[in-house]
């Protein structure tokens, strides 16, 4: 199910009914079973599109000392677009997660709070944003951002479903810390920015052999993993470590999108 972001997503479906229970269950499995985070937060970036109806969507996660990083990006250019929140130390996803509340900004032509990166955004070709605090109880983990590609702000009860996407992913995210909570940041959260860093270094590999975008080495390292039921960061450190057969990642190209009828 796709949607064009050219109105909110305010009614409820049957198809859209079906999205939502898909995306719950998928991130509750990952609760009782081992899961790779980076995955993990990938598809709830993709999930929050399809069912919210968001141009695209990204995750912002703190690292031990406090510093947002970009943990997963529906694609690069919205993950370039956090990067440059980031080192510009201004933005909506910055100020979810210092505040630990939602931040909505329906248009950023209106906006003043962030004279850098509104026109940034609206350039990127999104002028509307809608950020969620990722939170387990008190403690604020990151951000949820969804990028809308036209001036329209999500309703209320499409604000707490992402919302309630958001704590079910937090609640994934620290449950095998559940009885270190005084290390949840140095140990689970260091191991997420870390594996981030090899899969970085696998998708430039990639990048590089294939001769495709990042985005679609990503999806190629994505699709190995997946089909070989390895985690992905497992396969990015065994590509970086020379380990695994870098032509065989290349050969798992995405399946050709479905032809529209007429």
């Amino acid at each position: 199910m796709t949607y064009d972001g050219s109105e909110p997503i305010t009614t409820t479906t049957p198809a859209r009914e079906a999205l939502v229970t898909r995306a719950f269950v998928q991130l509750v499995d990952s609760i009782v079973d081992p899961f790779d985070v980076i995955d993990l937060l990938t598809m709830l970036t993709h999930r929050t599109v399809e069912i919210l109806g968001a141009a695209e969507a990204g995750i912002l996660l703190a690292d031990g000392d406090g510093y947002l990083r970009v943990m997963a990006a529906s694609s690069e250019q919205v993950e370039l677009l956090e990067l440059f929140q980031l080192q510009n130390d201004e933005g909506p996803c910055r100020d979810c997660y210092t505040a630990g509340r939602p931040i909505i900004a329906v248009d950023l032509r209106a906006e003043s709070r962030w004279p850098r990166f509104a026109p940034e955004s609206i350039d990127a070709g999104f002028p509307s944003l809608c950020a969620l605090p990722l939170r387990h109880k008190d403690l604020v983990l990151g951000s949820l951002n969804l990028f809308m590609a036209h001036p329209v702000g999500l309703s209320a009860p499409d604000v707490a479903l992402a919302q309630a996407l958001a704590d079910v992913a937090s609640i994934a995210i620290v449950q095998d810390a559940a009885t270190r909570q005084a290390a949840i940041r140095e140990e689970q959260l260091q191991h997420a920015l870390d594996s981030r860093v090899a899969i970085e270094q696998a998708k430039g590999m990639i990048a590089e052999r294939a001769r495709v975008d990042m985005g679609e080495a990503f999806s190629r390292l994505r699709i190995f993993a997946r089909s070989t039921n390895r985690g992905l960061t497992e396969v990015a450190l065994a590509l970086v470590a020379g380990s695994s057969d870098i032509e065989a990642v290349i050969a798992r190209k995405r399946p050709p999108a479905p032809r529209r009828s007429a």
